[in-house]
């Protein structure tokens, strides 16, 4: 049975992870007979949204980790102490924690930059050879800890978020919600999920194909 870490950035769209992306990549690697291994960071969260009103929580504080706990049913392993020798690959859902979170984007726009964590885990997987999957927003990850080695990868067809990336020295390729970007040399698989998609069953066809993709490349 393969293990895929698949990688959380809290909970919720707007200040975690797309908790929709989530569930579909775990259901989809389940039927598939893979066993997920969800991972986060233990950060504290850049920001804490009311997601009914979508203003900042202003005083409120929660942790990554223990947000994204919650949509592991409380099974969650620690990033930095995951033993990556005992995975097959490795899954990046998307939301706004990954713009907050997990790197600076949603504040320092193109000049952003992600957390150190998160880049050693994206390297050491990519020179181990393991296949590496990043949905929605999450690419913006793959182009500053793989770049410099330009990867190809897609977030759909947003211009202003495409220039960010191949600033990074990655190369963007526009890719409808429906399909993924393959770079078979980099074992990279891209979806823009819901960065185009306008409901669930947009956002299921290109979250499964990624998943397969990635699994095939395993």
């Amino acid at each position: 049975m393969k293990k895929i870490a698949v990688v959380l950035s809290g909970c919720g769209v707007f200040d975690g992870s797309e908790i929709h992306e989530a569930v579909l990549t775990l259901l989809a690697l389940a039927r598939a007979g893979a066993e997920s291994i969800c991972i986060a960071p233990n950060l504290d969260q850049k920001q804490v949204i009311d997601h009914n009103t979508g203003e900042i929580a202003e005083d409120e504080y929660r942790n990554v980790m223990e947000e994204a706990a919650r949509i592991s049913r409380g099974k969650i392993t620690q990033m930095s102490m995951l033993d990556i020798d005992s995975i097959d690959a490795v899954i990046f859902i998307g939301g706004y924690g990954v713009a907050k979170n997990l790197s600076s984007l949603a504040f320092d726009g193109p000049s952003y930059d992600v957390d150190p964590i998160v880049c050693d885990l994206i390297r050491k997987a990519n020179n181990m050879g393991k296949a590496l999957g990043f949905m929605c927003i999450a690419p913006a990850l793959a182009a500053v800890a793989l770049g410099n080695l330009g990867i190809k990868l897609t977030i759909g067809n947003d211009k202003n978020t495409a220039t960010a990336l191949t600033g990074k020295g990655a190369t963007h390729i526009e890719c409808p919600v429906d399909e993924i970007v393959v770079d078979k040399t980099h074992k990279i698989v891209t979806t823009p999920a819901y960065m185009l998609a306008q409901n669930i069953l947009e956002a299921e066809a290109g979250i499964n194909k990624l998943v397969n993709e990635v699994l095939k490349l395993s």
